[in-house]
């Protein structure tokens, strides 16, 4: 099971980390041990600034390779919501060094993941997601929004990568991104539907 996390896919997040917008979807991975399904995030000693980023996650159904964006539909069916956490500090460290930044986005437990996944086909035309923070609406995203559709970014993805059942993609984050610290609690929600939950310990 692969993750693949999709960057700056929403016009106002790229705006407030002061970057460019792509020409074309920017992908990196996570590797699985970074899934984390329980209610509690340990924040990590090894950065001061954690943040949020909080994401609609689809699921591929099926194997694939080179998919026509015709057909992209076919390959999931699901799809619920994660938080993409990123240790900032790390990551503006590496970029400044012009070195991969991995380390910031692929450390245990920075993917947690709610275990409610609802069908796609329930949701024909946009779905609306939001994140609190202390019950303080911080981020609000839909999937008009999106720089590259669902679809698209199977297509573009699949030149790469071969995509599995099972493999995940969260598919970027809308503008809001902030730090956390010990004792805020995150609630994620699709429409009025909360799916997930996070402590930070």
């Amino acid at each position: 099971m692969k993750i693949i996390c999709i960057g700056r896919n929403f016009v106002d997040h790229a705006k407030e980390m002061n970057a460019p917008l792509p020409k074309r979807p920017i992908f990196f991975l996570k590797p699985d041990t970074a899934i984390l399904r329980t209610s509690n995030f340990y924040h990590p000693k090894f950065s001061n600034n954690i943040q949020y980023e909080c994401e609609l996650v689809i699921k591929i159904n099926k194997v694939g390779k080179n998919i026509q964006e015709k057909f992209a539909h076919t390959y999931y069916s699901e799809f619920t919501l994660g938080i993409d956490f990123t240790a900032r500090d790390l990551q503006s460290e590496c970029k400044k060094s012009g070195l991969p930044w991995e380390i910031a986005k692929g450390f245990d437990s920075s993917a947690p993941l709610s275990d409610r996944w609802l069908k796609i086909e329930d949701y024909k035309n946009e779905i609306q997601f939001s994140l609190t923070k202390n019950n303080q609406t911080v981020q609000e995203g839909n999937t008009s929004q999106m720089i590259f559709s669902f679809n698209q970014l199977i297509c573009h993805l699949s030149k790469y990568i071969t995509l599995k059942k099972g493999d995940l993609i969260f598919t970027g984050t809308p503008s809001g991104v902030g730090k956390v610290d010990i004792g805020d609690t995150l609630e994620a929600f699709v429409g009025n539907e909360k799916l997930l939950k996070i402590n930070i310990k």
